[in-house]
């Protein structure tokens, strides 16, 4: 049983966010909260935010930071979140988590934890090279430290696993380019606040499991 159930998951691509995410919230009911999800379900619904968002991305602009702060707030203060969540994606800047936390006063709440995911970077380059994508459901694995059971079909479905033009080794460095460029500056925000936690996500999977759950308690 863990304590600490609204989360943040930091940390560069190729970290296991999700691969220890899943089980985390599989086994503690949390809720799952993904930014791109709450926009489409926005628009999708007609609501003030997503008729915002909707013309922003006609116009082929970025979504205001303040109207997704303003999404996440609002799907925080539903009941699916009401035995905690873990925020996916969200907040990727400093702007961005003063915004969060801003919307998160509004509605009563806060952040139990934000979990840093630290690996070293050769590791994280192998790991985002070796990512394997289902063709049929999208489902993610990764040959080094989450295979398939059977090589080239999705545990899931059985559809076919392919290897996407996007995890090249040029890819994979830019991608945490961009993470330690944007996404970064994070760690010394919620140092400040007194919520960060380090896991070592180079551990196998039950050990970082075990790990992450120790740190929850």
């Amino acid at each position: 049983m863990i304590t600490k159930k609204n989360l943040v998951l930091l940390g560069p691509p190729g970290a296991g966010k999700g691969t220890l995410s899943d089980p985390l919230m599989a086994q503690e009911k949390l809720a799952h909260i993904s930014t791109g999800e709450i926009l489409r379900g926005e628009v999708a619904a007609g609501t003030e935010l997503g008729k915002q968002a909707e013309a922003c991305m006609k116009a082929g602009k970025l979504v205001p930071d303040q109207v997704v702060a303003d999404m996440v707030a609002a799907r925080l203060a539903t009941p699916e979140c009401a035995n905690g969540f873990i925020l996916d994606g969200f907040p990727r800047t400093v702007a961005q988590a003063e915004l969060l936390e801003e919307a998160m006063v509004r509605i009563g709440m806060k952040l139990d934890a934000v979990i840093l995911f630290e690996a070293p970077e050769d590791l994280l380059l192998q790991r985002l090279t070796a990512r394997l994508t289902c063709k049929k459901c999208g489902v993610a694995f990764n040959k080094l430290f989450a295979p398939p059971k059977q090589e080239g079909v999705c545990d899931r479905c059985g559809g076919e696993l392919i290897q996407r033009a996007d995890d090249s080794l040029e890819t994979a460095k830019n991608r945490l380019k961009v993470y330690h460029e944007q996404t970064a500056p994070l760690i010394q925000f919620y140092e400040g606040k007194g919520c960060l936690a380090r896991i070592d996500s180079s551990l196998p999977v039950d050990k970082g499991f075990a790990a992450l759950l120790a740190l929850l308690k």
